[in-house]
Formats: structure tokens, sequence, C-alpha cells
């Protein structure tokens, strides 16, 4: 059996998310929004529900792209889609995956905190995504609009408001929005002004076809073990909300190779097995809720130290932007944007050199790029919460 090191590990993982070369100083290329949809597929997927946060993480990993870029992606050319991927958190992902990601999702486990075995009949709620599906069609709707079109379609009961949501009842029909999203009939449109907006994912991907359950999970348990291997079948569970149980009989199904990294037990793709002999390097500044962050585990390992106690909140990951030193995590950071011009704080935990400190005045000076602002820094104490 192969054992790794964590150097070898993390120097893998951070040349697979596209974060092992330093911030460009020279001519950036001309970057397209294929290129975008490959780096988000990769990744399995970009963390969206800060919309700023999502494109700073795809353009970190795609040299010379900007926000813009990433909303061509998205809005113009859609190589991009914006709806609920793991954890049922709001993602960016690959246009093209999603008959791979619909396939998935709909086969997991119901999730324990779903309501609409409470608030909807099977009738009901076949009748509601048939709703969705045909008043999405050709139209980008807001809510409040899409409950008119659901309950003109179904009846008075859909828009009933019995779902208890953020100190507010909610229609009936929204307890029929998990299903829907994992099984593609609904994803998120651009906004109208601050109204969010939704629409059919097949306007995007004509002749669109979830895949099979079974065949889609094992595609996603070898796209995530490359982001993210060597992993165990209770990180793929974390990293997608599901029972350990659950996921220990789909690691079992498949055929992927066992590994150990410094002596524990790991699993990799039966085709995945090199390794590079680099040891990680670089400074990068990671975006809340940034994929590398959230899907690599250990948790020790990636957050060393005192970077456990300022970088996690109660061990989850992501609620903090982070310094990222040689593939682990050495503080924390945060931007105050004005008009043009960004404010970028950056709290190290370890002293920084002055070659260490130049490569962090060029991820900044990338990160001002991607946001199309003009950025300064400053090196000291980050005084603001998690979510600020």
């Amino acid at each position: 059996m192969t054992d790794l090191s964590w150097a070898q590990v993390s120097a893998r993982r951070l040349q697979r998310h596209g974060l092992s070369a330093p911030a460009s100083s020279g001519p950036d290329p001309a970057p397209d929004a294929e290129r975008v949809a490959d780096v988000v597929s990769a990744m399995c997927g970009a963390h969206a529900q800060v919309a700023s946060a999502a494109e700073l993480s795809v353009g970190l990993r795609v040299p010379g792209a900007t926000r813009g870029l990433v909303r061509q992606a998205l809005w113009r050319d859609r190589t991009l889609v914006k709806t609920r991927g793991p954890r049922g958190t709001v993602h960016l992902l690959a246009a093209a995956d999603l008959p791979m990601w619909t396939g998935a999702l709909t086969a997991l486990p119901a999730p324990s905190w779903e309501q609409s075995r409470d608030l909807l009949t099977p009738e009901q709620t076949g009748q509601v995504l048939a709703a969705i599906a045909d008043a999405l069609a050709e139209a980008e709707l807001t809510t409040a609009e899409l409950t008119e079109e659901i309950v003109a379609r179904t009846g008075p009961w859909a828009g009933e408001r019995v779902m208890e949501a953020f100190q507010d009842n909610w229609p009936r029909w929204v307890a029929a929005m998990t299903a829907a999203t994992r099984g593609g009939v609904i994803c998120f449109g651009p906004n109208r002004g601050r109204a969010t907006t939704y629409t059919s994912p097949a306007r995007w991907l004509p002749g669109f076809t979830p895949m099979s359950g079974p065949a889609a999970l094992a595609d996603l348990v070898r796209r995530y073990l490359y982001a993210y291997g060597p992993a165990t079948p209770a990180q793929f569970a974390q990293w997608l909300s599901t029972p350990v149980r659950w996921t220990t009989s789909l690691f079992d199904s498949l055929d992927l190779t066992e590994v150990t990294v410094e002596g524990t037990r790991a699993w990799v793709a039966v085709d995945d097995t090199d390794f590079p002999d680099d040891r990680p390097s670089g400074l990068r500044l990671l975006p809340y809720f940034d994929a590398y962050a959230v899907g690599c585990h250990p948790r020790e390992r990636l957050f060393p130290g005192a970077a456990a106690e300022r970088a996690l909140a109660r061990g989850q990951a992501g609620n903090y932007p982070v310094l990222l030193v040689d593939g682990a995590v050495a503080g924390v950071w945060h931007q105050r944007r004005s008009g043009r011009t960004i404010q970028v704080t950056v709290e190290s935990l370890r002293a920084l050199d002055s070659g260490r400190r130049r490569e962090l005045e060029q991820e900044v000076e990338r990160l001002g790029q991607i946001l199309e602002a003009t950025p300064s820094l400053t090196v000291g104490t980050v005084a603001v919460g998690p979510h600020a």
C-alpha cells in the first residue's frame, strides 16, 4: 500500500485547484468562459452565497480573469450555472456538469431538515415541480412572480404561507425547492435589481437530462477524489452533507485504491495514484467559503495550531477568508470596498520575511485586478468577526 506524506497530498491539491502558481506579474493571458468553466469543474463547484467571494475564488485560479469574465461565463456564455450544489448551498457549477450533478443530488438520501414531507404530499410535490418547469421554460421570474404562476397552475394551497423560515412564513410550494433544484427543474437567473430571479437550466443546456443516479454518484466521487483526495468516506460525507454509513457503502461499491497518508487510511480513484515529490509552496488569499479551505481534510493539517483557533468557527471552515502559505492556513484577512478602491487587511500568524511580503503584495494586486478595483494593503489585526 502506498504511503504518502502530507506534503505530497497538499502539493497535489494545490496543483489541481490552480493555486500552486504564484500571482502573475507579467502580461496577462486572455482567458475565456470555457477556461472559467473548466476551473469550476475541477474544483467541484464554487460556493456562491456571496457573489463577490465566488468571483474571487474562481478568478484566483484563472490567470488574467476578472469578475467580469466570471459574470460573462454565467449570464452570457452560460458555461456556468448558479444553483444549489453540495450541502444544499448556492454554488456556481460548470453547465456541462449539470447532468452529473442533478443525477447525483437526486440520488442522495433525503436530508433530515427537508420539510416537504410534512407540508406536501408526493402528489402535490409532483404538481409543483411540473408547474415550476412550465412557468420557467422561457422566463426569469422573481419569487413572487413564480408563486403566482405556480398557484395559477396548481391551486391556492400552493401559495399558503405555512413554511416557517427566517422569522417569516414562505408559501407551501417552497417546500419542494430542494427537489426542484436537485432534479434540475430550477436554477438561479440574473438578479433583477435586488430581487432574485429563477429560471430553467434547460435554457442553458437544450436537451438537458439528468444522469442515472448510480452513474452520476460514481462520477461525483471520482471528481471529488481528483480535487480533494486522498479522502475518506467520512470526509466525503461532510462535504456532501450525507450520512457516513451511506457514503461508506458508496465507496465500497466503487473501484477505488486505498492509500495511507502518514499512516492514516484514505482513498483515491483507481487510475489516479500519481503524486508530486515537490513540497507545497506559495502564498494565496482565499475568500469566504473557498472550495480548497472547505473541502480539504484533515482539518488539523490544513489549519495547524493557532490557525484552527483563529480561522475556524466551531470547527467549520469558510467563515473567514484565509491566508494560505505553502498549502496550510497561516492567517486571516478582510477586505473593505469603497467605490473603486479595496482596503485589504491581512493578519498573519507567522512572521513574513521580505520574500513573503512581496508575494503578499503581488497577491493583493491580483485580487484588485479580479475585483476590478485599486487595492491597498495593511498587515495587522483583523478586527471583524466571521461573515463580516
